[in-house]
């Protein structure tokens, strides 16, 4: 069964997603202010919400596949804070409003290093592509370094997953729960660092009026399906 109608391959959503991956990188860089960002965004959004109607699955999948729960940084979640924290501050945003997923790979070369393979990145949920990054280099300030944001419908949020080593997707793709989207890597200002343990930086998001609103997603994790 598809996850959405036809519509959603259509001109429309891939070009709305392609205006708000353009609009993510002039948020990140800085160079659109605050207030026209939020008021764009929401009008992106709400076109959107008229092309992608809620269908699709709205289980949840963990992130990483071959690991689980304990793969979670700190203690039962507590790596994650959101204090001060604004979707707009872009690059230069406070705060750690996500979920490090650490991997075996004590030579930071990307491997696991029990199954001698890259690890696979899965979309949390049905969704689209909202906004990616596949090119990052080392001396970039770019925190997240190759990243992927997803709008799921029918959970009405958004995930992200940072530091990929490899992006598989791109603006306006569907996506299914469980569907490897990415590698997980090291890219990024501080991950790409000797002191950074190989991990996936996670992230979900709830949609308050068109503007991405951070939330621990941690207890959903514990009733999660693995793959």
């Amino acid at each position: 069964m598809a996850l959405l109608p036809s519509v959603t391959f259509s001109q429309d959503v891939r070009a709305i997603c392609r205006q708000i991956d353009g609009l993510n990188d002039r948020i990140l860089s800085g160079e659109i202010k605050k207030q026209d960002a939020k008021i764009q965004l929401l009008g992106l959004i709400v076109q959107l919400k008229t092309v992608v109607p809620v269908a699709g699955n709205a289980s949840w999948t963990f992130p990483l596949q071959g690991y689980r729960l304990s793969a979670v940084g700190g203690s039962r979640g507590n790596g994650y804070y959101d204090k001060g924290y604004n979707f707009f501050d872009g690059n230069k945003h406070t705060a750690h409003p996500a979920h490090d997923i650490f991997i075996n790979d004590r030579d930071q070369n990307d491997i696991d290093d029990k199954t001698k393979q890259p690890v696979n990145v899965l979309a949390l949920a049905d969704g689209v592509v909202l906004a990616c990054k596949n090119e990052w280099e080392n001396g970039s300030d770019l925190r997240g370094g190759k990243f992927i944001w997803i709008y799921h419908p029918k959970l009405e949020m958004i995930s992200y997953y940072a530091h990929n080593r490899e992006v598989l997707v791109q603006p306006g793709d569907m996506v299914t729960s469980g569907q490897k989207i990415a590698e997980v890597g090291r890219t990024g200002l501080n991950a790409f660092k000797k002191r950074s343990p190989t991990h996936l930086h996670f992230g979900t998001y709830r949609l308050v009026d068109g503007v991405p609103v951070p939330f621990n997603g941690y207890q959903q994790f514990v009733k999660t399906r693995y793959l």
